[in-house]
């Protein structure tokens, strides 16, 4: 949670005129070559402490404004708190919808009356939704005055949305909820007071017809632009009807629970679905555009570690998600497992089994797949038995080094804050075959092997799904677009930054020629709704819920 001072500045987005002082004093030593952290210490707080980074960064900006200083991108970059959240080109925003039933009875799933299905009132997102009793409006505003006082940009935002099965809630309720998390983004740069209770609103409550189209077009010029709608749900919930009913949303990114691809494991977990489920699920996302997000627990009741290991081996069968999520099953006492651990019927794997484990696992990644995470941020104080640590990322980077092994995802080759010289970048192009579509996974790489962008290009095979959407007939489809590097903002330039380096529309260039040699005439594009005008300004024109094309 952020501290009482940095609580006050993003309420008030003022600085008090002691913190000013003692702010330029420390810019200065900055200036003059000292570290950051040294610099502080030299210039404490009067009651002791030192002023947080948030405080540098508002001053530096007020300096800017007032003429004391010139603006210099590298200067703000060593004062912004964990620049590592928007390196890879974007800043993410999460929120919670409020608690309501999930349909599924899994029996490693935590329960808390207070909080949304599988989620805990202590987790770091999910307290700021506890926080701000679930209003959409506030937690989006919040989020997006607490980054910008750390000094991150806020004009490109992935929107994330969790909380149990998103389409289990009513259709008003998720139209509202989206409607509002738009409205907090099209609100202007300068903080506002937050709501006091205003847009709350019950299970019931509707927004008028075009009321939500309306922020979305709002949303094509505003501040804070949604460039990625992200959603969580199961399996059984993917249909035809379902995916229109995200695409109205503006949905483009879909989180799907498969946990397991054994259907033993999954009966004895009551999932309530099987692996065929999750296959149709799979193929019919992709064959509306979606980017797929997997999520795959190791160590559920039934599984060894080498059974896992086998699992693993099935996700990239046919199924081949573009990202995943690893979250080890943990052991909580407010979930239906505890009994059976009780009982002696379930065992948690150690850290070490865990560790060991997923060294094993993880550099068999495909390099077209991004690995988001591999533990989840439950405090430890909720594990009843087995691994307890929330670093375990870095706890299994330390065992491959060791071992001389290393991962190839995307999220391992990002190149993030490094310096591009886009004449020596390459050109690749990934082929795969997915289940009743063949990919192509299109990319710059540096010389040492870093990713500075990529495209999503996937083309339907003829027994493809049919997704029904008019948009996508007879159409190749770009499923995403991606420049990586510290976010910048909208029209900003920087000297070997990978974004606004042309990369993008040089990507896309080449989707329409793969395409074209495969007999496609027609590119559909899954556009978020803040980067319409990117994709209009380079020949695509508006379709019901897509963007298309005719390829030249």
């Amino acid at each position: 949670m952020r501290s009482a001072k940095q609580e006050e500045w993003v309420a008030t987005h003022t600085i008090k005129p002691e913190w000013l002082v003692l702010a330029r004093n420390v810019m200065t030593e900055i200036q003059n070559g000292k570290p950051v952290m040294d610099a502080l210490r030299k210039h404490p707080l009067e009651d002791g402490g030192y002023l947080g980074k948030y405080v540098l960064v508002a001053a530096y900006h007020q300096m800017v404004k007032a003429g004391e200083l010139r603006a210099d991108a590298r200067l703000l970059e060593r004062l912004r708190m964990k620049p590592v959240r928007t390196l890879s080109g974007v800043t993410t925003v999460t929120v919670l919808t409020k608690p309501y039933p999930c349909p599924a009875k899994c029996i490693f799933c935590p329960t808390d009356a207070r909080m949304p299905k599988s989620y805990l009132p202590d987790e770091p997102g999910a307290m700021r939704g506890l926080e701000h009793d679930f209003d959409p409006y506030a937690q989006v505003r919040s989020r997006i005055q607490a980054l910008e006082a750390l000094g991150h940009p806020t004009d490109k935002i992935e929107l994330l949305i969790l909380g149990g099965t998103w389409s289990s809630y009513r259709r008003d309720y998720q139209e509202w909820f989206v409607k509002r998390c738009f409205d907090a983004m099209n609100a202007p740069l300068t903080p506002i007071p937050l709501p006091t209770g205003e847009g709350r609103g019950e299970m019931g409550e509707k927004i008028s017809a075009g009321e939500l189209q309306q922020a979305h077009s709002l949303n094509e010029s505003a501040p804070h632009r949604n460039v990625g709608l992200v959603i969580e749900t199961r399996p059984v919930e993917i249909t035809p009807d379902e995916i229109r009913w995200l695409r109205h949303l503006g949905v483009t990114k879909v989180q799907m629970g498969a946990q397991s691809l054994d259907d033993r494991i999954l009966e004895m977990n009551k999932r309530g679905h099987d692996v065929e489920c999750t296959r149709k699920a799979t193929a019919l996302l992709r064959a509306a555009g979606f980017k797929i997000v997997l999520h795959w627990m190791p160590n559920l009741h039934g599984a060894t570690p080498e059974s896992d290991r086998e699992d693993f081996v099935r996700l990239w069968q046919g199924f081949c998600p573009d990202e995943i999520k690893i979250y080890p099953n943990q052991l909580l006492a407010n979930a239906e497992l505890y009994e059976y651990w009780q009982r002696g019927e379930f065992h948690p794997y150690t850290t070490g089994q865990l560790i060991d484990l997923i060294a094993d696992i993880k550099p068999t990644v495909p390099r077209y797949c991004r690995v988001n995470r591999v533990i989840r941020d439950i405090p430890s104080t909720n594990v009843v038995e087995g691994n307890r640590r929330t670093s375990l990322r870095q706890d299994i980077h330390a065992e491959m080094k060791r071992r001389g092994t290393f991962c190839q995802c995307v999220r391992c080759r990002e190149v993030r804050g490094k310096s591009v010289d886009a004449a020596l970048l390459k050109l690749d192009d990934l082929v795969y075959q997915a289940d009743h579509a063949e990919e192509h996974f299109i990319s710059y790489v540096t010389p040492d092997d870093k990713l500075a962008g990529f495209v999503r290009l996937s083309l339907p095979a003829k027994d493809a799904p049919q997704t029904g959407l008019a948009d996508l007939v007879g159409a190749a489809l770009i499923r995403e677009a991606h420049v990586y590097g510290q976010s910048l903002p909208v029209g900003a330039e920087k000297d070997g930054a990978a974004q606004h380096a042309g990369l993008g529309t040089r990507l896309l260039e080449q989707a329409d020629l793969i395409a074209k040699a495969h007999g496609f005439h027609r590119m559909a594009v899954i556009a978020a709704v803040g980067t319409r005008q990117y994709y209009l300004d380079r020949g695509f024109e508006r379709g019901e819920l897509y963007l298309a094309k005719n390829i030249p």
